[in-house]
C-alpha cells in the first residue's frame, strides 16, 4: 500500500495527529502534502518521486501523505477537489500547489522556492571552518558546494575568499577569471583587490633572494628545495610543488629523501580530493613508477 514508506522526514496523516503535523510542524519548516488514494494510478508514479526527493532533502521539508478517501474531513477542509493533489504548507498556512501528475523537474522547481539549496549547508559548515581558521576544511566543502550549485555566484565568490585566505592564488584568479561579465560586481572588484594585495606582501625578501639565487644557478638543488620550504610555508603551494617535482626529476633521493617527504606532506595537507593534490599526486607517481 503506497501509505507504507514512512520515516522521520515522511508521515502519513489521520485526525489524531493533523493538527501537529500540517499547521504546528509548519511553523518550523514547509510541510508538503500529497493527498492519494489507492485507485488514483497517477498517484502511485508521484508518490515514489516526493519520496525521493523527501529523503535527498533529508529532513527540510515533511512529506505528509494524506489518503484522501480515509480521511475525507481532512480533504474537505483544505479544498481538494481532485487526486492526486499536493500543496506546500507554511506558518500554518497553505503557499502553493498543484493538481495531477507533474514531471520531476516541475516538482523540484516548486520546492525549490521554499526549501534551502542542498549546498546551503555546505557554505554554512566552510564559514565555520574559516571562522576556525581551518582553510583545507573550508576548501573542500566549498569546493563541493561551488560544483554542485553549478558554479552559482555567492559561492564563487565564498570559493574565491576562501582561496585568497589560504593563499591558494593562482587558482583564485583561475576562478575569479571564469566570472561572466555581468556578475562582476563590488564583491567581485573586492577579490580581485585582495588577490593584488596578497601576490604583493607574498614576496618576501627571503623568497625573493632564493628566486635570484636560483635563476642564477638553476642547477642548485639545495636551493630549489630551500625555495619550496618557503614557498610551502608562505601557502604558494603550485609554486612549492612544482619545484619539488623539478627537484624529483633529477634526483628522486635528494636530500635523503627530504625533497620527496617534503611533497607528500604537502600533498596531504591539502586534503583528499583537492585538485592540486590530485595533479601532484599523479606527477609524482609518474616518477616513481
Amino acid at each position: 500500500m503506497q501509505g507504507e514508506n514512512v520515516t522521520e522526514h515522511i508521515v502519513n496523516i489521520d485526525e489524531t495527529n493533523a493538527s501537529a503535523l500540517l499547521i504546528e510542524e509548519s511553523h518550523k519548516r514547509p510541510v508538503v502534502v500529497d493527498f492519494w488514494a489507492d485507485w488514483c494510478e497517477p498517484c502511485k508514479v508521484l508518490m515514489p518521486l516526493l519520496e525521493k526527493i523527501a529523503n535527498e532533502y533529508a529532513g527540510a521539508f515533511l512529506l505528509a501523505k494524506v489518503n484522501a478517501d480515509e480521511q475525507q474531513g481532512i480533504a474537505q477542509q483544505l479544498g481538494v477537489r481532485s487526486l492526486p493533489t499536493v500543496m506546500v504548507i507554511q506558518g500554518g498556512q497553505p503557499v502553493d500547489g498543484f493538481a495531477g501528475a507533474q514531471t520531476e523537474t516541475f516538482v523540484r522547481d516548486m520546492l525549490a522556492k521554499y526549501l534551502p539549496k542542498p549546498w546551503d549547508a555546505l557554505v554554512q559548515q566552510a564559514e565555520a571552518a574559516m571562522a576556525e581558521g581551518d582553510y583545507t576544511e573550508a576548501l573542500t566543502l566549498l569546493r563541493q558546494a561551488w560544483n554542485d550549485s553549478n558554479q552559482e555566484h555567492g559561492i564563487t565568490m565564498a570559493y574565491a575568499h576562501a582561496l585568497i585566505e589560504a593563499m591558494r592564488l593562482d587558482e583564485a584568479e583561475t576562478v575569479l577569471d571564469g566570472v561572466r561579465m555581468a556578475d562582476k560586481d563590488a564583491a567581485y572588484e573586492q577579490l580581485r583587490a585582495q588577490l593584488e594585495i596578497k601576490r604583493e606582501a607574498s614576496k618576501s625578501p627571503e623568497i625573493e633572494a632564493l628566486e635570484k639565487k636560483l635563476a642564477e644557478n638553476p642547477d642548485d638543488l639545495d636551493v630549489r628545495y630551500q625555495l619550496g620550504v618557503q614557498y610551502t610555508d608562505n601557502g604558494q603551494f603550485r609554486e612549492a610543488m612544482e619545484h619539488l617535482v623539478e627537484i624529483l626529476r633529477k634526483d628522486l633521493d635528494h636530500g635523503e629523501g627530504a625533497a620527496k617527504r617534503m611533497l607528500l606532506d604537502t600533498i596531504s595537507s591539502l586534503g583528499k580530493g583537492d585538485p592540486l593534490a590530485v595533479e601532484y599526486q599523479r606527477k609524482l607517481y609518474s616518477l616513481l613508477y
